[in-house]
């Protein structure tokens, strides 16, 4: 049984210049201690897909308009606003982009941690504090008791990194969205910080979203892998299968374009083109104008379904439907 389910999801923000479906038709499914890649250009929708699964799509422009995100048996998007403040933190968290913005400035960093600690699982006082303690510790920061009386400005990006985790793991979640949590470190933090997550949560056995545009961070971290375009996954399959056998145009590309240090080339390759604004979305398939292997059926006014062409992976192309 799948610990998250997402089906047919549909996020849209209402603006002057139109309706963005920026989430168009989304479905996957992850096991628990499963870790899924979702991958794909700036803007094809990748973070906005983990936004709504914590129902936390910035309102009152945009708003899940269809579909169902099913945790743990229980339908999110059927739960109140204060059910989902008692699920968000508690079984689902969320590692975020930036942790200078995520972490309140105003606050000291023990304030922060011990916050949700008091909020979902009701310790005060001291336990909270030791408990805090010990959350720092398993993300292997040195004197915790010291780092807690600090202020975020007081920290450096691998060391708000790992605070920020330690927060998304303080109430021992179902389910972690991390997105794009390595951007602002270094590559040896980075490195550090990937191995760190990869041990926890092989420890405790959550479910992991990884969103990232790093191919080499999804090969090192995840089982599976959803390849976004202009809202909508193009192909979903086995993290081998994607590497060696990619079957959608735009994956293939996205590969090709990712620099190997055993080949010589003289020019790296890019895709041509830009992605279709999401506020006028051209009919049938969005990555028409870039394909480089399209033929006559591609050019049909229809969106291609999704097609299982081996067993788990998964595929929206003409090619195969």
């Amino acid at each position: 049984m799948s610990l998250l389910e997402v089906r047919n999801l549909r996020t849209y923000f209402f603006t002057r210049r139109g309706v963005v479906k920026a989430v168009d038709g989304v479905s996957f499914s992850l096991k628990e201690s499963e870790v899924l890649g979702l991958v794909g250009e700036s803007g094809c929708g990748k973070s906005i897909t983990g936004l709504s699964i914590l129902r936390l799509v910035p309102e009152p422009a945009g708003r899940i308009v269809e579909g169902e995100i099913t945790l743990d048996g229980e339908d999110l998007l059927k739960k109140s606003k204060q059910e989902m403040r008692e699920i968000r933190g508690n079984k689902l968290s969320m590692i975020l982009q930036d942790p200078r913005s995520a972490l309140n400035p105003l606050l000291s960093v023990g304030d922060q941690v011990t916050e949700p600690i008091k909020v979902h699982q009701h310790l005060k006082g001291r336990t909270a504090w030791n408990k805090a303690v010990n959350l720092l510790q398993r993300v292997r920061i040195p004197s915790p008791e010291t780092y807690l009386r600090s202020w975020p400005h007081q920290l450096s990006g691998g060391m708000a990194q790992r605070v920020v985790g330690a927060i998304s793991l303080s109430c021992e979640p179902r389910l972690i969205i991390a997105d794009e949590p390595t951007t602002s470190l270094d590559a040896t933090v980075q490195l550090q910080y990937l191995n760190l997550l990869r041990e926890l949560q092989a420890s405790t056995k959550l479910a992991l979203i990884f969103i990232t545009h790093d191919f080499g961070i999804v090969a090192r971290m995840c089982h599976r892998v959803a390849v976004m375009y202009a809202g909508k996954i193009v192909e979903n399959a086995g993290v081998r299968e994607i590497y060696n056998q990619p079957k959608h145009p735009y994956t293939a590309a996205l590969m090709k374009s990712v620099p190997r240090p055993d080949i010589q080339v003289q020019r790296l390759t890019s895709i041509g083109g830009q992605p279709p604004p999401l506020h006028s979305l051209p009919p049938g398939c969005a990555f028409l104008a870039r394909c480089q292997s399209a033929g006559d059926k591609c050019r049909l006014m229809e969106y291609p379904p999704a097609v299982e062409v081996e067993d788990g992976h998964f595929v929206s192309c003409w090619k195969y439907a």
